[in-house]
């Protein structure tokens, strides 16, 4: 086996998710870490004082919605074949 054989058989290095894929990557944690940052928050600084700000529609509705859409679009980002060809 000559040099030359040995440099066409030298495996090609690839990552393995592409341009794509990570840019999806990004929006999902743009997403999850929006969906925290809006469910912080709420609390009293006094214990025994009760603050019903800890229930309102931004932190039970909105930001557990907005981390769930997140996970979804990193399994989206993860699954994604960017190299699928359309017929």
């Amino acid at each position: 086996m000559s040099k030359k054989d040995k440099v066409e058989q030298a495996p090609r290095r690839e990552f393995i998710f592409q341009k794509k894929n990570y840019l999806f990557m990004f929006i999902g944690v743009a997403f999850l870490a929006l969906g925290f940052i809006l469910m912080s928050g709420g609390g009293s600084d006094d214990p025994n004082v009760f603050n019903p700000e800890i229930f309102n529609f931004r932190r039970i509705r909105l930001a557990p919605t907005l981390v769930l859409i997140g996970l979804g679009i990193e399994v989206y980002a993860i699954l994604l074949n960017p190299h699928k060809k359309k017929d």
